[in-house]
């Protein structure tokens, strides 16, 4: 689904209801939760997650499976894992989703738990213009991360950026390559971070987030990452790399790929690659959960033991909700 040209990141636009958007961390039960409450208001779901994007990563992002949706899904297999992608790209293509879902007479329910895409989607966030292609910057940074490894690219930005270094970490090419082009631009990831608080929402929506005790949520994610194996996350990894994964700069550093593909290097065993995506899964979360409880606008339900179908009934109550803070 296309952008609409015609308006800008910063230019409010009426829906006839909110969206619903699901938020919180890996494993907390947002995809099985966002379909139960579409399914119960005639609605659609839109993916908000930067590795469901890519076509073929399916088994590592945990991608509801075709034959799973019982409602449209909007969000999946946007791009090849080499092509380029940003949340600025998702910002126009949620939009559009949420216009034409709603033109349609249903209602949008937006799941996932990249912070910056859901943000991007639903305030008034601003990107530059035309960062996709030709940007020399980008491609001189992409070029070191693949040249010199991301950890070496990291130590250039904390030599350059410490403030923006200290909050992204080495792993995450893509945000340590857009620390540097905030850089460029005479400003910086750390200051741009700072203002996340005060940007200006502009689509009607209600937030629901689901809180899993840590604990809880860390036997989730290694009983979740022992049936990707089981699934076939191996193969494929195998296939991914068949067809040119390598080139990517982004997908290939995905959590649960950049192990496996050390361990069929030989870089490592198969059973440290296991403990490697759990380690880093485990850390992912936590950094989700910081991310998520900074936005007063959500509104925590408790997840730790409870069927769907309860919590589908309390994030309805909450969609509709006519609170003020969350309009």
């Amino acid at each position: 689904m296309g952008a609409d040209p015609a308006r800008s990141a910063s230019e409010p636009f009426p829906l006839a209801s909110p969206v619903v958007c699901i938020v919180g961390p890996t494993a907390s039960g947002k995809t099985a939760l966002a379909q139960a409450v579409a399914q119960a208001l005639d609605g659609e779901v839109v993916s908000a997650d930067s590795m469901q994007i890519y076509r073929g990563m399916d088994i590592g992002t945990g991608k509801l499976p075709s034959a799973e949706r019982l409602v449209p899904h909007h969000g999946f297999d946007l791009v090849d894992p080499g092509e380029p992608y940003s949340a600025a790209l998702f910002q126009d293509y949620a939009r559009a989703c949420f216009r034409d879902i709603d033109a349609r007479g249903k209602r949008a329910v937006l799941c996932g738990g990249t912070g910056l895409y859901v943000r991007a989607a639903i305030d008034a966030y601003e990107f530059p213009k035309g960062e996709q292609v030709g940007n020399a910057v980008r491609e001189r940074y992409d070029r070191i991360a693949r040249e010199r490894g991301a950890q070496a690219l990291w130590e250039l930005l904390r030599e350059r950026d410490p403030k923006s270094a200290a909050i992204v970490p080495a792993a995450d090419v893509k945000r340590v390559v857009r620390a540097f082009e905030l850089l460029e631009e005479g400003t910086s990831l750390a200051e741009q971070r700072a203002r996340l608080a005060s940007i200006p929402q502009l689509a009607p929506a209600r937030f629901v987030g689901l809180a899993v005790d840590p604990a809880v949520l860390n036997e989730r994610i290694d009983a979740r990452v022992d049936a990707m194996l089981e699934a076939g996350l191996v193969d494929e990894v195998k296939r991914l790399l068949q067809s040119g994964f390598r080139r990517g700069v982004t997908a290939p550093q995905a959590i649960g790929y950049k192990e496996i593909v050390a361990a069929l290097d030989g870089e490592t065993t198969m059973e440290e690659a296991v403990n490697r995506i759990k380690t880093a899964t485990h850390r992912y979360a936590k950094r989700q959960r910081t991310w998520f409880r900074k936005d007063k606008r959500i509104r925590w339900i408790d997840a730790d033991d409870r069927e769907v179908e309860a919590l589908a009934i309390e994030a309805i109550g909450v969609a509709a909700s006519s609170d003020d803070e969350t309009l």
